[in-house]
């Protein structure tokens, strides 16, 4: 499976969300645990992998039993095998639904409890996961409706779109259709209109000679939109010379109409894998990374991620630790020796001031000199010296050597 990152990318406070935040300490720790093994996982996040494996096994299950009990030969023979793994999938979903319920407010930290678990409810993702499991109890509420709650079984089919956060490239799909709404319904209005319009000229042209096939202004639009979408079921067709000509001209206008959203799509698709690949070819130019190594004089040693006093425009991007690389929640305690790569947003040059380095050589005056008795503008200041891979403070003692990286800062002239 594509490595995926978890949906709670926005959750790094480590605290205790919403209304739960008076709830036993070690209560929210389980709550949290769960939230984390139920979210779709990245692959070094074992227990999570395994839910998500085991949850997508499920949904699969679920479908192939559905479908295979509608073979009445098959369902003679294996119909008791085949309800007795449906209902333990079934459970397996309500399980699984109570835990979301139950966590919910991990995943929408900015509203209160209640506010939360209604707020998941009536998402995409809460809609199907309640459809997925609750038709099949309403029979034993309501006896009387068996039958018609059978229907609503078949909306387990949404199910499948749960397999989406467990692949990049099927939400690939999602993405493009998402960035290229507008586009399409514009498509798809310009091509109800042809249909309307093709419809009443149909009508206007065939009534005469086809009284009962076209017999109101909307009796041609099955006609339209067969001939438009190429799908030429034949049922209905013109008979007249002229209607013959205009079913002619609308077929090539369906042609071309129905290719807009064929590009559309297909433009999408190309955008968004292009920017998949630059992304994969390297880091986003619009923030710039740093890397900081804790040592044992570092007061950051002991804290947790939530707990550092950062300013907004920064933030932890990763955290190294014995060659082992971290996703930085806000609950990950720092430790001595580990190696943080942290993310800001980089220097803008309308600052009207400039930032450049210099290289200390041999031959160069500033060698062997301290900072403090260096013959500089007043405009001009040293606001890093990097030595031997080690970014160094540049104060007044601190002495130049050959091979050291000036950094300095200039204001200039409006």
């Amino acid at each position: 499976m594509a490595k995926k990152r978890k949906k709670k990318s926005n959750i790094g406070s480590g605290n205790i969300p919403g209304s739960w935040k008076f709830e036993n300490k070690k209560h929210a720790g389980v709550r949290r645990y769960v939230f984390d093994m139920i979210e779709v996982g990245y692959d070094e996040d074992f227990v999570g992998r395994g839910y998500d494996i085991l949850n997508l096994m499920a949904i699969v299950v679920n479908l192939l039993v559905s479908i295979l009990m509608t073979f009445k030969n098959i369902n003679d023979v294996y119909g008791d095998t085949l309800r007795s793994i449906e209902y333990v999938t079934i459970i397996f979903f309500t399980g699984d639904l109570v835990l979301r319920l139950w966590t919910s407010s991990f995943l929408y930290t900015e509203m209160p409890g209640w506010n939360a678990l209604l707020r998941y409810c009536i998402s995409f993702n809460g809609i199907v996961d309640i459809l997925s499991c609750v038709p099949y109890y309403l029979p034993v509420i309501f006896p009387g409706g068996a039958v018609a709650f059978r229907l609503f079984r078949v909306l387990r089919i949404f199910r499948l779109f749960r397999i989406n956060a467990y692949s990049d490239s099927l939400n690939v799909v999602i993405e493009v259709v998402k960035s290229k709404a507008q586009q399409l319904l514009s498509s798809m209005f310009i091509i109800f209109l042809l249909m309307l319009a093709a419809s009443l000229c149909m009508y206007s042209v065939e009534n005469a000679a086809q009284p009962d096939v076209f017999d109101n202004a909307l009796s041609g639009i099955w006609w339209a939109s067969s001939s438009i979408l190429t799908v030429g079921y034949g049922d209905i067709y013109p008979i007249t010379p002229v209607g013959k000509i205009l079913g002619t001209i609308i077929a090539f206008l369906g042609v071309g109409l129905t290719a807009i959203p064929t590009g559309i799509i297909s433009a999408g698709f190309v955008e968004q894998y292009s920017r998949l690949q630059r992304l994969g070819n390297g880091m986003d130019q619009r923030m710039q990374f740093i890397r900081v190594e804790l040592d044992a004089n570092d007061s950051w040693i002991g804290l947790k991620i939530a707990d550092i006093k950062m300013p907004n425009d920064m933030m932890v991007a990763a955290v190294s630790r014995n060659e082992e690389v971290i996703v930085p929640r806000g609950d990950l305690e720092l430790c001595r020796g580990d190696v943080m790569v942290i993310a800001a947003e980089p220097y803008v040059k309308e600052l009207n001031v400039t930032l450049h380095e210099m290289v200390i050589d041999e031959g160069h005056e500033w060698k062997d000199t301290m900072i403090k008795d260096l013959d500089i503008s007043r405009q001009t200041f040293i606001v890093a010296v990097h030595r031997k891979g080690k970014s160094l403070i540049p104060g007044g003692a601190l002495k130049l050597r050959a091979g050291d990286t000036v950094v300095l800062y200039e204001k200039r002239k409006r």
